[in-house]
């Protein structure tokens, strides 16, 4: 049975930890909750405007509950934007979060088997 390969960090003796990739619904989550703050509008406003519960629009905010399209569409309506732009601006931000997690510390790293 062999090991999954671990980055080490010459000199010390435990892997680099490597921090999970964020989930798409929590980029989205806090694209929408900082776009909804940049427009100056409650969560309870907002949740109406999109016909859904607050209860539901914070959980999405908040990236635990993973929104239909038509949730998404209905909550972008709501903000006065539209899917198109917010899904780019969250896939500029999983892409700018992703290298945050993927790029190694400086120095030298070696990979073990």
């Amino acid at each position: 049975m062999s090991s999954a390969p671990s980055l080490t960090l010459v000199g010390h003796d435990r892997p680099a930890p490597l921090r999970p990739e964020p989930l798409w619904r929590e980029v989205v989550g806090a694209r929408l909750r900082h776009l909804r703050r940049r427009r100056g509008l409650t969560l309870v406003e907002t949740a109406r405007r999109a016909g859904i519960s607050p209860q539901y629009l914070s959980e999405v905010e908040r990236g635990r509950k993973d929104p239909s399209s038509e949730v998404l569409a209905a909550v972008t309506g709501a903000l006065g934007s539209d899917l198109v732009e917010v899904t780019h601006l969250a896939s500029l931000d999983l892409r700018r979060q992703h290298l945050s997690v993927t790029s190694p510390p400086p120095g030298e790293i070696r990979l073990s088997a």
